[in-house]
């Protein structure tokens, strides 16, 4: 009886909050054995939250787990088909290993539930890059640049370097096809 009174209380959701701040903190000191073990006492706290293992996903991502990252971002959107930081953690995926399409479809869905995150476009822009699509890299690579530029972020600097060199690419791609319409027949 209890534990039914501290859920609808919500001494459990206060509890897996305190555990998911503790996680954060011990992530932005990217001490990940720490985090990803208050991101576990939150889920067990509070099991039915997807944003906590997508967020644990991130975590095991970010130290070369792959397998658990994997696992969590998909368990994320088992519990919730929308969950941005799970589409976009499965893109990361994706894109680490050359799955240009499978990494194209979780960043468009975690744009579409949030466009206001420089970090999707970027990697948007950088898989439409590696399916050659030039175009549409640059246009996103300058919408990624100008979120970060707008929130004073210190990767607005990588961004400006893709920047240049798909205003590059793109020189190089109007000038061969100028001279491809020049020719006979």
């Amino acid at each position: 009886m209890a534990g039914g009174l501290n859920q609808r209380l919500g001494f459990t959701r206060f509890e897996a909050d305190e555990y998911y701040k503790r996680a954060l903190e011990y992530y932005r000191k990217r001490e990940f054995d720490n985090a990803v073990d208050s991101m576990t006492k939150a889920i067990a706290a509070f099991p039915n939250q997807p944003e906590y293992y997508a967020a644990r996903g991130l975590m095991h991502f970010d130290d070369a787990n792959f397998d658990e990252a994997r696992a969590d971002f998909e368990y994320a959107l088992k519990l919730f088909k929308v969950e941005l930081l799970a589409h976009y953690g499965l893109g990361m995926l994706a894109f680490r290993e050359g799955q240009w399409d499978a990494a194209l479809e979780h960043f468009r869905i975690a744009y579409n539930v949030n466009p206001q995150r420089p970090e999707t476009l970027y990697y948007l822009s950088l898989t439409y890059y590696h399916r050659r699509d030039f175009a549409s890299a640059a246009n996103l690579m300058k919408l990624a640049h100008d979120q970060f530029e707008a929130n004073d972020d210190k990767r607005k600097g990588e961004a400006a370097k893709w920047l240049r060199e798909l205003s590059k690419i793109a020189e190089k791609t109007a000038a061969l096809l100028e001279s491809t319409q020049k020719l006979p027949g």
